[in-house]
């Protein structure tokens, strides 16, 4: 991980520094449970599904970036910041940059084009994501 890409991001004003919280970190993680065993309910329609994984993805995002002592406002930021919070490789990182522009046309078009395949890898990552937030400790514990 490189946290000083993390400082860096503050100093230009694209990351606010703000001291960790375990009370909200451990609510986007509650939270995060939730949607993501929700997601995983094949009986939903895709919509749903995508709607929950991605939601619990980005909220995942936000607790690892939350856990290092910064906050974001841009939701793709958050999902860039995972290669430095969590060490994610970027290939995974752009899976959900992708989901985040697809959320984003259907948030602001109405229209979503996600396919079951994509569905299945951002569950899968996001598992994988909720691992590696897990991992983390206690907040404020490096």
């Amino acid at each position: 991980m490189t946290l000083e890409n993390l400082k860096n991001l503050s100093r230009i004003n694209q990351l606010k520094a703000e001291p960790p919280d375990q009370r909200e970190f451990d609510g986007m993680v509650r939270s995060a449970i939730v949607r993501l065993v929700d997601a995983k309910n094949i009986s939903l329609s895709r919509d749903s599904r995508f709607d929950l994984a991605y939601n619990a993805a980005h909220s995942l995002a936000l607790a690892a970036l939350r856990w290092h002592g910064y906050r974001s406002d841009k939701r793709y930021l958050v999902f860039q910041c995972l290669v430095h919070t969590l060490g994610f490789a970027p290939a995974k990182a752009k899976v959900f940059s992708l989901c985040h522009e697809r959320r984003n046309i259907a948030e602001y078009e109405g229209h979503l084009e996600v396919d079951d395949q994509l569905i299945e890898e951002l569950i899968v990552l996001t598992d994988e994501l909720l691992q590696a937030v897990t991992a983390l400790g206690p907040v404020g514990v490096k």
